[in-house]
């Protein structure tokens, strides 16, 4: 076996691929840009070496730096993880002269596959349902638009290099195709290296399955069941779960069966992924067709790894040795069930826009129980701009569907992150909504149950009065504690029992008693421990466990739980009567300007001053976490200044147009 490998990646799969080294008792080394000096894959590795600056063109791109850093360490392989270089052909090929080995396919798969346009052409030779589309290169705008109309609306263009939800846009007429085909290409050439774009027919109310395929170098192919990553928002997964509610074992088995004769066709081994689209109103088990492979890596791989019990980076490794599978294709079970949601560096409540900055607390739940954790920062570390936004990956096994849904909504509520935006609320929402449970899923889920963007889960009247109980004994616990601190603060001796607490404009009534805390006159058992200055609760009520992230404001508590924010105003009886009395301060009005939603980089303006703008029309474009963001005008106006031009970098709630 190997002695010691580099890992050619950052953040959490770094980290992830270092601790099964190290439990394989393999010595790992740690690449790192500037901005990575102090990450946690640097910390763990055995060794590390600095490899440049911080955009990823400048260090982690670098193939040569990565072989230099294998020579003076002596690492005889490199794993690659995902991004970055694991699927580059000239990065295998490299690896291969200077005779250090891949931990992955070989360079030919790589090359057959990660084009999007030649895997296509080779699927179809091997037999494969493919989605009807354009199987070539694009000359210009004009061409795409042709080709558009051809094919039908809707359409998906694609960088044909393209991967993680980059380089896609979705076209419903030939205005979105002249408008966004070069932004296509930009990304492309920007994240890929490529501006190759293709285009093929939008599969409407679509299913995303894709089957873990793995095979050695002696000719043994299997395939790990499927995963099901239909949740998804701008085409980046945000959900994924393994089994599929939705695939038979009849579709299973088609599918699988077709996926490892694709693999084979192309001489592939190591770990890698097909993915497919399925039409959800299929029986038949037949209606499914071939998107891409990925021939490194998923993500999502940890789902699949708790239904099998197969450790993926371990075996990519034995095969990259030369070792042989130790299993076949009757051994692979499905054990359970597991869901993934990947937690990311991104605002819900501001249209997921991405968030820049330093995470001031990182507390994930604790490992036990089926719940893992796979991140690669810690408390302080620095969310950057130039890499992607995902903080962590949660995941949970259960021996059914909803338990293991279950266990996400209680691991999430423990998950406690300070100092940037984060979607916490947000996976918590589609874990308890009624379609997602229901397993009635789709692509377009997000976009069809959130048509108005998301504003925080809605708490019922039950959770209304748990936390309004919840905030009368932490009310209660507190001026307890002010009570004791003799002739300082002037208060009654003994902390008053009632409280009047205000939820989304409701007040109740909490009176705290030794039997029960009443809220409005109806009793709820409330077992709450807690120590001023506590964050996190974890409190019994009525028998059934909630765990809330709670913090002090001016007039009372904010408490985060079950998918909200919730703002708790908690008064005494005599204050609250007087509080009706008091001017509610109205905000200032901003609508006159375009305000930059994100830290990020200029890229484009397309208005100047005196240009009278319609509702819709793009104005600028603004490029954050690898991705180009078009800002449009929410109404009809007059531009009056013009305060940004294209390569400032800008900060949020810059002022980037003003409008008469």
């Amino acid at each position: 076996m190997f002695k010691k490998i580099l890992i050619a990646n950052r953040g959490e799969i770094a980290c992830r691929v270092i601790k099964t080294a190290r439990r394989m008792g393999i010595k790992t080394v740690a690449v790192y840009s500037d901005a990575d000096a102090r990450a946690p894959h640097v910390e763990m590795a055995d060794e590390a070496v600095h490899i440049g600056a911080p955009p990823a063109s400048e260090s982690y791109l670098v193939a040569e730096k990565i072989i230099q850093a294998c020579k003076d360490t002596g690492a005889e392989a490199v794993h690659p993880g995902y991004g970055f270089l694991s699927e580059r052909t000239s990065f295998a090929e490299a690896l291969n002269k200077a005779g250090i080995a891949f931990i992955g396919p070989p360079a030919n798969a790589i090359a057959a596959m990660g084009d999007k346009i030649e895997s296509k052409k080779l699927a179809l030779q091997a037999g494969v349902n493919v989605v009807p589309g354009f199987v070539g290169e694009i000359d210009s705008t004009d061409h795409a638009v042709e080709i558009a109309n051809g094919i039908g609306y809707p359409v998906m263009m694609k960088a044909s290099a393209g991967g993680g939800g980059k380089g896609m846009r979705l076209a419903f007429n030939e205005k979105d195709v002249r408008e966004n085909f070069e932004s296509v290409k930009r990304e492309g050439l920007a994240s890929f290296g490529d501006d190759r774009v293709f285009i093929e027919k939008f599969i409407e109310s679509p299913r995303h399955i894709e089957i873990q395929v793995l095979g050695d170098k002696h000719g043994n192919i299997v395939y790990l069941n499927e995963r099901e990553c239909s949740i998804q928002r701008r085409h980046q997964k945000v959900v994924e779960e393994a089994p599929s509610p939705f695939v038979t074992p009849k579709m299973r088995k088609a599918m699988g069966e077709q996926c490892v004769a694709l693999a084979r066709a192309v001489g592939y081994f190591s770990a890698g992924t097909v993915e497919l689209i399925v039409s959800g109103a299929d029986t038949t088990g037949e209606g499914f067709y071939f998107l891409e492979m990925n021939t490194r890596l998923q993500v999502e791989h940890p789902v699949t790894e708790c239904i099998t019990g197969l450790d993926l980076v371990e075996q990519m490794i034995r095969v990259a040795y030369g070792e042989k599978l130790a299993f076949t294709q009757d051994d692979v079970k499905i054990n359970g069930w597991a869901v993934e949601n990947r937690v990311y560096a991104e605002d819900p409540y501001r249209g997921f826009l991405p968030s820049t900055g330093r995470l001031v607390r990182y507390r994930p739940p604790a490992e036990a129980d089926h719940v893992r954790v796979d991140d690669g920062v810690y408390e302080g570390s620095e969310i950057s701009m130039f890499y992607d936004p995902m903080i962590a990956k949660l995941v949970t096994w259960g021996p059914t569907r909803e338990a293991a849904i279950d266990k996400q909504i209680t691991a999430l509520d423990r998950f406690e992150i300070d100092g940037i935006g984060h979607n916490i609320d947000f996976l918590s929402t589609l874990m308890q909504h009624p379609r997602f449970r229901s397993g009635n899923i789709t692509t377009g889920f997000i976009a069809e149950e959130f048509p108005e963007g998301f504003h925080g889960a809605a708490a019922d009247d039950l959770l209304s009065r748990r936390l309004a109980a919840v905030a009368g004994v932490l009310a209660t616990i507190d001026a307890g504690r002010a009570a004791q601190i003799d002739g300082q603060l002037g208060g009654p001796a003994e902390p008053s029992p009632e409280w009047v607490v205000t939820l989304d404009k409701v007040e109740r009534g909490v009176e705290i008693k030794a039997d029960a805390v009443y809220v409005d006159g109806v009793a709820i058992t409330v077992d709450a421990p807690y120590v001023p200055g506590q964050r996190l609760v974890e409190a019994v009520i009525d028998g059934e466990s909630l765990s809330i992230r709670v913090s002090r404001n001016r007039t009372g508590w904010r408490f985060t739980t079950r998918g909200a924010s919730h703002s708790l105003r908690v008064l005494s009886p005599t204050v609250a009567a007087l509080s009706h009395h008091m001017i509610e301060k109205i905000p200032p009005d901003m609508s006159r300007f375009l305000l930059c939603p994100m830290p990020g980089l200029i890229t484009a303006i397309h208005v100047e001053a005196g240009a009278k703008v319609e509702a819709g029309q793009p104005l600028a474009v603004v490029e954050a976490m690898k991705m180009e963001n078009i800002l449009r005008a929410e109404k009809a106006g007059t531009v009056k200044t013009v305060a940004a031009m294209p390569g400032d970098s800008l900060a949020v709630d810059a002022v980037i147009i003003e409008f008469e």
